[in-house]
């Protein structure tokens, strides 16, 4: 009885805290319908509406800590039928075969491959004699080879012979889901092509707002320094097409690379410096400041700012967080509320998984509300407990020490565990270059885009441009410095999950209870720690194999699904090229239970297959026919089973396959698409 009275009281102290597990609720629901194998029927989702909606009634008059167990299990099963009517409301066709031929389509998006290559995303397609309800609604194609003739723009119409396929599937058991993404982005055909593109209607060019964001970046480009061009553009439009791999690596190598995605840092800075210099303009005149609450005018230009920033942005899911948290903050401001809390930080959430269910499970999700709930929760401590930050002249440095050293290590595990990479000096870069975004950068930015009018933009720009080369300095350095780069390697499916679970535990749970927490992000770095890597990984195609040695994976082929083995890579943890990792292939030994790899690539290398000894395992990128005395996986065994990971263990060999982890949901399985009518 003691016991369930101090649960009671603990329970009960979470009161006017509450709003703060809203999020937590619909996100536990989201990521339910995501993990389940089976795609749920519409009956199933349409239930869980039907019980939140009986949940909810339910609670009337119930006791508080009944009530809020039961709000839990109504905003949980909310979560689970938002997710699910999301994943139907932007179903489209998927392609279902290979296809070569010609492509048509409107361009909607530009944007560069992991390889460089130009890709554009095309809406409005035309596909040979395609039928107009088996045609996807968008297909995005790299540009390799000469483009001789049209630079393709947003909203132009264009024409090309390509090669298209369907989305694939994870690189290896429990990877990112690259069909999921696509079906979300709705993309039904992802390809390349080696053709010029041509354009097809010579009518001006009707780009709506991308085409809009596309001028002002072509403008800020052609008015900037090429050094800082790219990064300029990224920072003002969302742009990121024209920034330099170079650039790119030594921002993410200095922790850095967060300054090109535009999200709370810009749009509280853009905001702050609206809100500034608005009652700064407001106090110069006296007879004004009198009559007009200056700091509300503030606020409410400050919002307006914010929200055409947003559009002219690209409405990154980031970017829509970061302006939620700066609406509710300025309205806060209006409303003689306080405007850092956890509850702004909560409400801005809600909004962001209610129109994006699918947004939580991307890193940009994960790692701009890790960072901004760290922030606010800490600084709110800083703030209840009444310690100073020193003297006037010395706060703004502590400040951003701390806020620095706070979002650094909120967001650093959900870095390492998406990209595999701990930036070992993020926090001087972030220290002596965060400082610059705010003071020159973002605000001569503003500056230049209200004089750009008048054509009085170029001293602002210029400022801009000092401070991008410092920041850009910056990042060149430490990036150089040695250890500056770590890698660590892939965790299990539940090492996030359960760090996630522990850190809101602490963050938000009233009492001596919140240590609770501390537990479970201990056994997420055991998870983490204790997940073997596969021992040998096959690509969904059975183009790429891969064998963990002492020495690092040994991969088959020396080129060709260059993306596969780098995520490979990457997930194992190691600094190792493609080149170099082929180099180990000769000396793979035979594995116990298991026996030799080998590895028959195309027709030629089944042509030249010389046999195999019966406990060898043979993987074969053609149909493979012949009888041999060893096991045999070829690329029909992998058609339904995607990628392949086989783990070899004392007491024998097991296989686990993507389509086991994934299941078989909407955006994998054609067979469901066409049951729900979606095919």
């Amino acid at each position: 009885m003691r016991i369930v009275a101090s649960l009671r009281l603990s329970l009960l102290a979470q009161r006017g805290h509450l709003f703060c597990w809203v999020p937590v609720c619909l996100a536990m629901g989201i990521g339910l319908y995501f993990v389940v194998s089976v795609e749920p029927s519409g009956t199933l989702l349409i239930g869980a509406g039907a019980v939140f909606l009986i949940l909810v009634l339910f609670t009337w008059r119930r006791e508080a800590d009944l009530a809020a167990a039961i709000w839990a299990l109504a905003l949980i099963a909310a979560g689970f039928s938002l997710a699910g009517a999301r994943a139907h409301g932007v179903a489209g066709p998927v392609l279902q075969w290979r296809y070569y031929g010609p492509i048509e389509g409107r361009v909607v998006k530009i944007d560069r491959s992991a390889s460089e290559a130009l890709r554009l995303t095309l809406a409005q397609v035309r596909l040979g004699e395609m039928r107009p309800d088996e045609t996807p609604r968008h297909v995005r194609v790299a540009l390799h080879g000469a483009q001789i003739g049209v630079a393709p723009a947003a909203g132009m119409l264009v024409g090309l012979t390509g090669h298209l396929a369907p989305p694939s599937g994870p690189v290896e058991p429990g990877g990112f889901d690259f069909q999921r993404h696509a079906w979300f982005q709705k993309i039904g055909a992802v390809g390349y092509t080696r053709s010029p593109v041509v354009r097809l209607d010579p009518t001006p060019i009707r780009g709506g707002i991308y085409g809009l964001r596309m001028w002002i970046s072509a403008e800020v480009q052609a008015r900037m320094p090429q050094d800082v061009a790219g990064v300029a553009a990224a920072i003002t439009t969302g742009d990121r097409s024209t920034i330099p791999k170079a650039v790119t690596e030594a921002l993410r190598g200095g922790n850095l690379a967060h300054l090109l995605a535009i999200s709370g840092l810009h749009m509280g800075l853009l905001a702050g410096f609206v809100f500034g210099a608005v009652r700064f303009i407001v106090a110069l005149f006296p007879w004004l400041g009198l009559r007009v609450n200056g700091k509300k005018i503030a606020a409410g230009l400050a919002m307006l700012g914010a929200g055409a920033y947003l559009v002219l942005s690209g409405s990154s899911v980031s970017t829509e967080r970061a302006f939620v948290m700066t609406a509710v903050v300025l309205l806060a401001v209006l409303l003689d509320r306080r405007a850092l809390t956890l509850r702004a930080v909560a409400l801005a959430a809600v909004l962001v998984l209610m129109m994006r269910p699918e947004a939580l499970l991307g890193p940009g999700f994960q790692m701009s509300f890790a960072a901004t709930a760290a922030l606010v929760g800490v600084f709110g401590w800083i703030r209840d407990s009444g310690w100073r930050l020193g003297p006037w002249w010395l706060r703004p440095i502590v400040a951003v020490m701390i806020s620095s050293l706070v979002a650094g290590l909120a967001t650093a595990p959900i870095a390492a565990m998406h990209f595999n990479l701990v930036a070992h000096y993020g926090l001087l870069a972030n220290v002596i270059s965060v400082p610059v975004m705010g003071l020159l950068v973002m605000p001569s930015a503003v500056i230049a885009a209200v004089l750009a009018p008048l054509g009085l933009e170029a001293l602002p720009l210029w400022v801009m441009t000092q401070g991008l080369r410092w920041i850009l300095s910056v990042a060149a350095f430490v990036s150089g410095l040695e250890g500056a780069q770590g890698m660590v390697k892939g965790g299990g499916g539940w090492a996030l999950p359960l760090l996630a679970m522990g850190g809101v535990i602490v963050l938000l749970w009233q009492g001596r209870g919140r240590w609770g927490g501390v537990p479970l992000m201990l056994a997420a770095a055991l998870v983490w720690v204790l997940t073997p890597r596969p021992d040998v990984l096959i690509s969904d195609t059975a183009g790429l194999v891969g064998v963990l040695t002492d020495k690092g994976r040994a991969l088959s082929k020396p080129s060709g699904q260059g993306f596969v083995a780098r995520n490979w890579l990457e997930n194992d943890g190691v600094l190792l090229a493609q080149e170099g990792a082929a180099k180990l292939w000769e000396d793979v030994p035979p594995l116990p239970h298991l026996g030799a790899v080998q590895h028959v690539v195309g027709k030629r290398g089944l042509a030249q297959f010389a046999g195999c000894a019966p406990e060898a395992l043979v993987i074969s990128s053609v149909p493979f026919d012949a009888p041999v005395p060893c096991q045999v996986l070829d690329v029909e065994d992998l058609k339904d089973s995607g990628a392949i990971a086989v783990f070899v263990t004392e007491t024998g060999v097991r296989l686990k396959t993507a389509r086991q982890v994934a299941g078989r949901r909407l955006w994998n399985d054609a067979e469901i698409r066409a049951e729900r009518g979606h095919q």
